[in-house]
């Protein structure tokens, strides 16, 4: 399927040769120009013809604007119907559609033996209903096959499209035609069944493959009897020579010849009889097409091997070594010599006395050159090229001779002779070369014809000079392999090391080899047999093969699986070329798809051989035949028994491991449920579990978690009957259920429906484990209690029923009469009841304990929190709770102390106690105000009132207190606490590297403690034992927020945790939260502190950090929130108004220390321009700016932290911010730019810091900074990045700057603007002409420059310096170092980037092995 260049050389047996310069990439499985692109899986016919040979009728739109054949009025010729058959049935992996065109008088009969014989079915086994309810009122009525009307009479109509469905006949699958069977019936070809032709397509084809397919007969032979080779991804190439040697009658029969021993080789190794193999299957099989995986792993190649693009000459001569190789002391050891081998002569005569010096070469193809290296014309014919190939050059001047003779440097003539041509004779069109202007492989399409009968006579040992002294020499006796130079596209021959290898014969010699050579000519007439042709461009195409079979001398394309018959006008569209003139561009604009390899055979009745007939084949091959037909009707058998078997999702729930186990079932349709339950029993292995007869197979749906019915008494029903037959897909599922055995199995009836059903314990507040029951959706909801009361044995007199229908929809079925379909009811549902005689019933239910607890239990969701390794602050928290509540020693308890190194912890303990009072006590504040001032809460309040967070644990006698410290830490000491947080925007807040910040709390503590509040346990509504902790927080202005995910890109300026009043905004409902110490799975570090918090997900993450402040030790605003995703990746959540309700159950999350952003603050990532080093954007560090900050402020801010962090000593004069967009620098901030007002900032915001090398010349706004850089073409390199400031946009004014930093003269002053992102690499070979020098406009904010904003990247240059003049070698190291650094730069390469991958085949099957031909 695909094609790539060799790497460097081919070679003539051994004699290295120049390859071309590639052979094209493969593009996807794509067809032959011209070819149409036909379905792979379907057949669409929409159009319908009179008859095959007749024209296409007139097309009018119909009543669906499509457009349909139209009616023939004429009373000469009768209506046409147009019939579209869709088949619904599961015989086939893919379901096919197909069109008939049928006469208005064809009897219904016949439209069935039609359909079947299209589709590939068996009469009689399938129905035909209509597929539209147009043409009859009954759609779902098959048509009566054994009716004698017409297809007018049964409804159909001329001139519209009748749409048919093809259904199974009587719950039975149709029966697929045996593939020996098929119609002989010639009327029904005349009629114009299947495939319509397109219009001109009539008489002969445009295509080189089938015109249409349908998918049945891709299961079956080509009508041309050939079989074709499946693509395995990019293997056309392989597919295209495999094919050619197929049909080569002298290859194949050697090769069935040769006989293989099982004792010596691994046949899966042996690459001869892979071939063998192969050639049978093509010879006998009865598919349409054969995989060639058995030749590429004989090959040694793996599954990737058929990703890699290579070409069909490459793989010629590797494969023909190899074989060579594989046959060594055997028969067919010379095999390829003796077929395709021929020998020229390199020679070299002196002009001054007539010695030749020349060696013998061995080729087994020639290549030809298209278009000669220079010349802007290519040459016309096969016939042209070949003249050229043995047209002498004259080596005159520095190129001279030595003369072994004249004992001097003479004139010469340096040339190739034939003296040989082989029986099969390869020609090679190098369409393949490199265009030295762009750097770029390209491929020649221009116009090469070859002939169909070539006479290769006048090419051998042609010799016409007329020298002084003419002497006949030749080769001393050996053969010598050596390299053999005849690369006509590059005229470069080797040096003249072994050129003289020859001696001066006798004139008798010479006589002699011209009587050889005489009657060698008069049998030297070849005939064309394959053409492989390459269809696309250099950077990627497809092969196939045009290939004449000897023993009809038909045409066929071999197109991968597709063959098909074409004509010899087919062939001579492969010439390549348009109408046009053939000049040097004429290829660009030439058809793609031209001839690559020419194979002859020489025109011998002595030698031409006949295919071996069956019975003349060896006894190996026979027995070969008939294992390989075994082998298929084997497979036949297989593919029938796998058509015949049900393939369904099987699950069973675990008896004692009680975990839900899933399978696959697959059983044959005629095997009873009993067998099927006993394969599902061993497939579950349940054997040491539970018996076999406490197994039963119940319809099941996975989805809704339904049991849609059991099969009582159907034990002996086939399973093909009661899964409704054999399906690719099933709508439902079976799941094998169990039972003890002193149990009884439930009847499940089709029509009821499942209800699992919970009972909610409000004293407890527990939500019990599920009873699942079934119901009827025509039961009210006053039965429906009562049987839930039988089942859970709870008084149906008091019970309520809530039905939760949809998540979070949780709805009270208080209507008696009601029926359950009524209420919403469904396949599966899920119900909670309670049954208590609590005042709690007789509450407004929206207002009732029993709504409240199933409300939480719906968003209670399972949060796993990783605390720091060092939780600072635990006399901070004693002292905490010993003021409010008086009692540490349960504090105590819960914690674990870690010593820590001993500091000056009073100044930092006090800030951190005052703030934490000052939360507490607003918290309070809020709650009292919340319970005065509405009243309409005291229901909801008194149900809590007992349940209270760590945070609320005060008696509230002292919030009197409280509201006074908190006064006092507002009036008292503000700038303290201000003054600490201004400090934090001085440290590094790196988010991905470090678990502890260094914040306010760099300075050290004597100790660092965990503490896990130990509350009584509770069960939880989801079954979890846990206690309720809330809070009585409620942030009105947080109701309806509009949910997003917490990522690290959402604006987090715009939301903090504190209001510029000071209040606290973590206020919220009551909300869930439960924390409780969890043991982490190993390897997550030790020291590493788990929670499980079991928490409302409605709960804003402000509310959610304050909640953790106990935990983390510090205040919520000086810690962080970092969601890990799947990928363990880690991104901060910010948004701290906004809910946890983009987390699911199990997420994880991770504490690190660290201030919190406050209002209008934002964390930014600082990054060093670094514009003269290779990777020119360094990461320094994140840091926090606040809006309204002054962009000098920023600087001096960021001072310390670059000498802390980054090492960096900097004034602040020595340095500039400006802005970063990916990796390209712009705008220069100045010193008094304001963010937020002259500056946009945003979350995440990216900044380059930008160090100077002297005073800032940056002062104004309508000053432009660029960067230029000079090039040097004398000497082939760039300077360094020098920064340019302009106070205009000025043209001059640039011109003027450059010259005055160059001493470049300004007139000679040359300039171009750098494309693509900073530094706008670009390769030294490329710079001279592709960029857009000296663009004439007067401005710089102007077409094509568009240069408005600083940062921009200018090259310049002197136009007087003339460009460096390179030889190959040095263009070939400029090139490498080039490509190498543009690679490394992350910058494009303009030249094939691929890394093109030798194509070796592996003698041993092992690729590991060096054993290889390369």
């Amino acid at each position: 399927m695909a094609a790539i260049f060799p790497n460097d050389w081919r070679w003539w047996r051994g004699r290295a040769l120049p390859s071309p310069a590639g052979a094209a990439a493969a593009e996807e499985e794509d067809e032959p120009r011209a070819s149409p692109r036909l379905p792979l899986l379907t057949t669409t016919l929409s159009s319908a013809c009179c008859g095959p040979s007749a024209a296409p009728p007139a097309m009018v739109p119909s009543e669906e604007n499509q457009l349909v054949p139209k009616e023939v009025e004429s009373a000469a010729e009768e209506p046409r119907v147009l019939c579209i058959i869709q088949d619904t049935t599961n015989s086939k992996t893919v379901n096919e559609r197909v069109t008939l065109n049928l006469p208005a008088s064809t009897p219904l009969k016949r439209l069935f033996e039609d359909v079947a014989s299209k589709v590939g079915y068996v009469n009689g086994t399938f129905d035909l209903v209509w597929g539209n309810g147009d043409n009859v009122t009954d759609t779902q009525t098959p048509i009566d096959q054994n009716s004698d009307k017409t297809i007018l009479d049964a409804g159909f109509e001329p001139g519209k499209k009748n749409f048919l469905h093809l259904t199974d006949k009587d719950g039975e699958q149709p029966h697929i035609m045996p593939e020996e069977s098929g119609t002989t019936d010639d009327s029904a070809q005349d009629r114009l069944i299947g495939p319509l032709p397109r219009e001109g397509s009539v008489g002969c084809t445009n295509d080189y493959v089938s015109q249409s397919y349908s998918y049945s007969s891709v299961l079956s032979k080509s009508e041309t009897g050939y079989v074709g080779l499946v693509n395995q991804a990019m293997t056309c190439y392989l597919n295209s020579l495999l094919q050619t040697l197929f049909m080569t009658p002298e290859f194949r029969n050697a090769l069935y010849k040769w006989e293989f021993e099982e004792s010596e080789e691994d046949p899966v190794t042996s690459i001869p009889y892979q071939l063998q193999r192969l050639f049978v299957l093509l010879q006998t099989s009865k598919k349409r097409a054969i995989e060639t995986t058995d030749v590429t792993r004989s090959f040694g190649w793996d599954s990737s091997e058929a990703w890699q693009q290579h070409d069909v000459q490459e793989l010629c001569r590797v494969m023909f070594d190899a074989l060579e190789q594989k046959w060594k002391q055997t028969e067919q050891a010379d095999l390829i010599n003796q077929l395709y081998q021929g020998k020229l002569k390199d020679y070299v005569r002196c002009l001054e006395c007539g010695y030749e010096g020349w060696r013998i070469d061995t080729y087994l193809d020639i290549p030809l050159v298209i278009r000669p290296y220079g010349s802007n014309q290519a040459f016309a014919s096969v016939e042209e090229a070949l003249h050229a190939f043995i047209q002498p050059e004259i080596l005159d001047g520095p190129n001279q001779y030595f003369c072994e003779r004249c004992k001097k440097k003479c004139d010469a003539r340096k040339g190739l002779r034939f003296l040989h041509f082989p029986y099969l004779l390869t020609l090679q069109l190098k369409r393949f070369d490199f265009d030295y202007t762009t750097m770029h492989r390209i491929k020649l399409n221009d116009r090469m014809t070859f002939p169909e009968e070539l006479d290769m006579s006048v090419f051998i040992d042609v010799e016409d000079e007329k020298s002084p002294q003419t002497e006949s020499c030749t080769d001393s006796g050996a053969e010598n392999e050596g390299s053999c130079h005849s690369d006509q596209m590059s005229n470069d021959f080797s040096n003249d090391d072994g050129v003289d290898e020859g001696i001066c014969l006798e004139s008798n010699s010479a006589a002699e080899r011209i009587s050889k050579a005489g009657s060698e000519k008069s049998s030297l007439l070849y005939e064309l047999f394959s053409v492989m042709v390459h269809s696309g461009s250099a950077a990627g195409g497809h092969y196939y093969a045009c290939i004449k079979s000897f023993s009809d001398d038909q045409w066929y394309s071999f197109n991968d699986q597709h063959v098909s018959k074409i004509t010899q006008e087919d062939i001579k569209k492969t010439y390549g070329g348009s109408s046009g003139s053939r000049g040097y561009y004429s290829s660009a604009f030439a058809s793609s798809t031209n001839a690559y390899m020419l194979i002859y055979r020489l025109k011998d009745p002595t030698r031409n051989a006949k295919f071996l007939e069956a019975h003349e084949y060896p006894e190996h091959i026979k027995q070969l035949v008939q294992k390989e037909r075994e082998l298929e009707e084997q497979e036949k058998r297989q593919r029938e028994i796998e058509r015949n078997t049900c393939k369904i999702k099987l699950f069973c729930m675990h008896p004692t491991k009680q975990i839900m186990m899933e399978n696959k079932l697959e059983v044959h349709k005629d095997r009873t449920l009993k067998e099927a339950v006993e394969i599902a029993y061993k497939l579950m292995d349940l054997e040491e579990a539970v018996p076999l007869d406490c197994c039963r197979l119940v319809k099941y749906d996975e989805f809704h978690d339904y049991l849609e019915r059991s099969y009582e008494g159907e034990e002996d029903t086939p399973m093909g009957l009661l899964l409704g037959g054999v399906k690719s897909t099933y709508m439902f599922d079976l799941l094998l259920e169990t039972r003890r055995p002193d149990q009884v199995f439930q009847c499940y009836k089709p029509g009821e429906v499942m209800v699992k059903v919970h009972v909610v314990d409000l004293k407890t507040e527990s939500v019990a484990p599920p009873i699942s029951i079934r119901a009827y959706l025509n039961q009210t909801v006053s039965e429906f209690k009562q049987l839930i009361s039988k089942a859970t044995h709870l008084p149906a007199e008091t019970m309520r029923v809530v039905l939760e229908r949809c998540y979070n929809d949780l709805r009270l079925l208080n209507v008696s009469s009601k029926t359950l379909k009524a209420e919403g009811f469904f396949r599966s549902n899920k119900v909670f009841i309670e049954s208590s005689e609590s005042l709690d019933r007789h509450v407004a239910y929206t207002d009732s304990h029993l709504w409240k607890l199933l409300d939480r239990h719906a968003n209670t969701i399972r949060l796993y929190v990783s605390l720091p390794e060092q939780s600072p602050g635990s006399q901070f928290r004693r002292a905490v709770y010993q003021k409010s509540s008086g009692d540490s020693g349960n504090l105590d308890e819960g914690c674990e102390r870690v010593k820590g190194p001993v500091g000056n912890m009073k100044s930092v303990e006090a800030i951190l106690e005052e703030s934490t009072e000052k939360l507490k006590s607003l918290s309070l504040q809020q709650q009292q105000e919340g319970d005065n001032g509405d009243s309409s809460k005291s229901t909801e309040a008194s149900d809590f009132e007992n349940i209270e967070s760590p945070l609320n644990e005060i008696d509230s006698s002292t919030s009197a207190e409280n509201r006074e410290l908190e006064n006092q830490i507002q009036i008292s000491d503000p700038e303290n606490l201000q003054s600490e947080e201004r400090s934090d925007s001085d440290v590094n807040n790196d988010r991905s590297t470090s678990s502890v910040d260094s914040d306010i709390l760099s300075s050290s503590h004597s100790s660092d403690t965990l503490c896990n509040v130990d509350n009584a346990p509770l069960p939880l509504a989801n079954g979890l034992d846990s206690h309720s902790i809330t809070s009585s927080r409620r942030s009105k202005a947080n109701q309806g927020k509009k949910e997003t995910w917490d990522t690290a890109e959402e604006d987090s300026g715009t939301d903090s945790e504190y209001d510029e009043s000071g209040k606290s905004r973590g206020e919220a409902q009551y909300m869930y939260f439960k924390s409780e110490p969890y043991a982490a799975d190993e390897g997550s570090g030790e020291g590493q502190k788990w929670l499980m918090v079991h928490v409302d997900k409605r709960i804003t993450l402000s509310a959610f950090k304050q909640h953790l402040e106990p935990f983390v030790g510090v205040p919520s605003s000086h810690f962080k929130v970092f969601r890990v995703y799947a990928s363990n990746q880690e991104f901060e959540s910010v948004r701290l108004n906004e809910t946890l309700s983009s987390f699911s159950d199990d997420n994880k999350i991770t504490i690190r220390l660290g201030r919190a952003l406050k209002k209008g603050e934002y964390r930014v990532k600082v990054y060093q321009l670094l514009v003269n080093e290779p990777e020119p954007c360094k990461f320094l560090l994140d840091a926090v700016f606040a809006k309204g900050m002054t962009v000098r402020q920023s600087k001096e801010e960021l001072l310390p932290q670059l000498r802390e962090q980054c090492g960096l000593d900097l004034t602040i004069d020595r340095f500039r911010l400006r802005k970063k967009t990916w990796k390209n620098p712009g705008t220069v901030f100045l010193d008094y730019h304001i963010y937020e007002e002259d500056i946009n900032i945003s979350s995440n915001w990216e900044v380059f810091l930008e160090i100077l090398d002297g005073v800032e010349k940056m002062k104004s706004m309508s000053q432009l900074a660029v960067l230029s850089r000079r090039w040097r073409p004398s000497e082939m390199k760039l300077d360094s990045f020098q920064e340019v400031v302009l106070e205009s946009s000025s043209v001059e004014e640039l011109k003027e700057k450059l010259s005055e930093i160059s001493g470049i003269p300004l007139e000679n002053i040359e300039f171009a603007k750098g494309r693509g992102t900073f530094p706008c690499d670009i390769s030294i070979l490329e710079i001279h002409q592709d960029l857009d020098w000296n663009p004439k406009v007067s401005t710089l904010n102007v077409w094509p420059l568009y240069i408005c904003d600083d940062g921009a990247v200018i090259f310049y240059r002197d136009k007087t310096e003339e460009l460096m003049e390179l030889t190959d070698e040095q263009r070939n190291e400029l090139m490498k170092k080039e490509s190498s650094r543009l690679q490394k730069t992350g910058h494009r390469v303009t030249y094939s980037p691929r890394k093109e991958k030798a194509l070796k085949i592996y003698l041993d099957g092992a690729p590991n092995k060096d054993l290889t031909q390369d």
